[in-house]
């Protein structure tokens, strides 16, 4: 294209301007997190994005700082934060949303906390202040040509986040994908940048077994054409997303963006065409995957990624028809209450989404959630309990469960009396549990089960 004279001058003169203010404000991550005082709470982005090399600095300033308290939520850290050292224990206080690999030793140690909170109400803690937040550790895209970056796999909090804090420290790195929606970011808004080329992490072999596939069967089949997807992170959801490939006119409308769905979208299978709420998009506000993913989501005008705060409101996802929802739990009692964060009194993780996305697609019209999991732990134990683990947290209570899916089959809570509920649990615990929990649900429920038992 032939530009006026003018025009051309006009674009050198922007060019040369952002270079300036970007060259202006580069420094080392040592210089960087000097800008960070005793005291201060700092927001680190999370999903697969830890800034690292700047906790990495932080870190290195320990013996300088004390109380600096710094909020986390959903992450895949490449390693334990270096944060997590007895040496630093005075010097930071790790509060996590949502307790990732990376802390998560530190937390049931005692040396870090975390705050219960619906992922999707955490930026209203920001917004109105209840955590006020003087630092903000992102990290970024390069820049465009208009001088804009991108958070990349990692909108969720961060924009909020951003909108906050005093101050905004990122690493620019050119490892992050640039995305569009609620994940960009203007050069002008950042205090500090610090060139990094630093990985994202990303998930490891997540190729499912016999067991995990047998999941994804049940789940698909229930699943009708032209469903709104919400599914989480991990082999499980990617046996779903496997068993969907003969389905039509899918859309996803999820909090993460997963591995799974690249193959859905590139054939045809999620087209998005008959989704109420941004139709022809791909709407997610995190990624976690790995590095095929993340060149997938690399400018790609069909993948929106937005503020948690929006993507997690039940009211929003409500207005999708034929919502489907998909999460895994760590454990079920025959009643229907769901544990996902936590085993025992030992958090695991966090409440996520989960709650959101059950409550947002029991409003939808035909809209439906599963909780998937294998019928036994690693250890041979039992998912399928009598009552949770002393300790466990409810996330979805059994007020909303509604599909409970394991390799012994699908079963429909929504609607049913507590002795159905466990007739039906049972039905799909492993065989080798059903006995015992058949007697446990003959002690709790009384006279009315062993009614029910008479007459099957």
């Amino acid at each position: 294209m032939n530009y006026p004279k003018f025009a051309l001058s006009l674009r050198l003169d922007k060019t040369i301007f952002y270079m300036a203010q970007f060259e202006s404000k580069l420094m080392t991550a040592d210089q960087a997190v000097k800008l960070v005082k005793s005291g201060d709470n700092i927001f680190v982005q999370g999903s697969s994005s830890i800034p690292e090399a700047l906790i990495a600095a932080l870190a290195r300033r320990g013996d300088e700082l004390e109380n600096v308290t710094l909020y986390n939520a959903f992450a895949m850290g490449r390693r334990v934060s270096p944060l997590c050292d007895l040496s630093l224990k005075d010097s930071f206080l790790i509060d996590s949303f949502f307790v990732s690999n990376a802390v998560r030793s530190w937390v049931n140690a005692g040396y870090a906390t975390t705050t219960p909170r619906f992922f999707g109400q955490v930026p209203q803690l920001f917004r109105e202040g209840s955590i006020k937040l003087d630092v903000a550790f992102v990290n970024c895209s390069t820049p465009d040509e208009n001088g804009y970056v991108s958070f990349g796999v990692s909108a969720d909090l961060t924009p909020s986040a951003v909108e906050v804090a005093k101050l905004i420290i990122a690493q620019i790195n050119p490892q992050m994908p640039f995305t569009y929606g609620d994940s960009v970011i203007h050069t002008s808004r950042l205090d500090a940048m610090v060139m990094v080329d630093d990985p994202l992490a990303e998930t490891g072999n997540l190729q499912p077994t016999e067991r995990e596939i047998a999941i994804g069967r049940h789940v698909a089949a229930l699943v009708p054409d032209g469903a709104v997807l919400q599914i989480g992170v991990g082999s499980i959801p990617n046996a779903i997303l496997h068993a969907l490939g003969d389905h039509r006119h899918l859309g996803i409308h999820t909090e993460a963006l997963t591995e799974g769905m690249v193959d859905l979208i590139r054939s045809g299978v999620v087209d998005n065409s008959r989704k109420q709420v941004e139709p022809g998009l791909s709407v997610a506000s995190l990624a976690l995957g790995t590095r095929r993913l993340y060149d997938f989501m690399d400018h790609n005008r069909s993948i929106l990624m937005r503020d948690i705060a929006w993507v997690n409101d039940p009211f929003v996802i409500a207005q999708n028809q034929n919502m489907v929802a998909i999460n895994s739990c760590l454990e079920i009692d025959l009643s229907g209450q769901v544990c996902a964060d936590s085993i025992g009194t030992r958090i695991y993780s966090g409440v996520g989404g989960q709650q959101d996305f059950v409550y947002g697609s029991s409003r939808s019209d035909g809209g439906q959630s599963f909780i998937v999991m294998l019928s036994t732990t690693s250890r041979g134990e039992s998912k399928i309990k009598p009552v949770l683990t002393p300790g466990a947290g409810v996330v979805t209570t059994r007020f909303q469960t509604n599909w409970v899916v394991t390799e012994h089959g699908a079963v429909n809570l929504r609607g049913r009396n507590m002795i159905d509920r466990a007739r039906m649990l049972i039905s799909i615990a492993a065989p080798e549990f059903r006995e015992e929990l058949d007697r446990a649900a003959f002690e709790m429920l009384g006279y009315a089960y062993r009614r029910w038992h008479s007459f099957t």
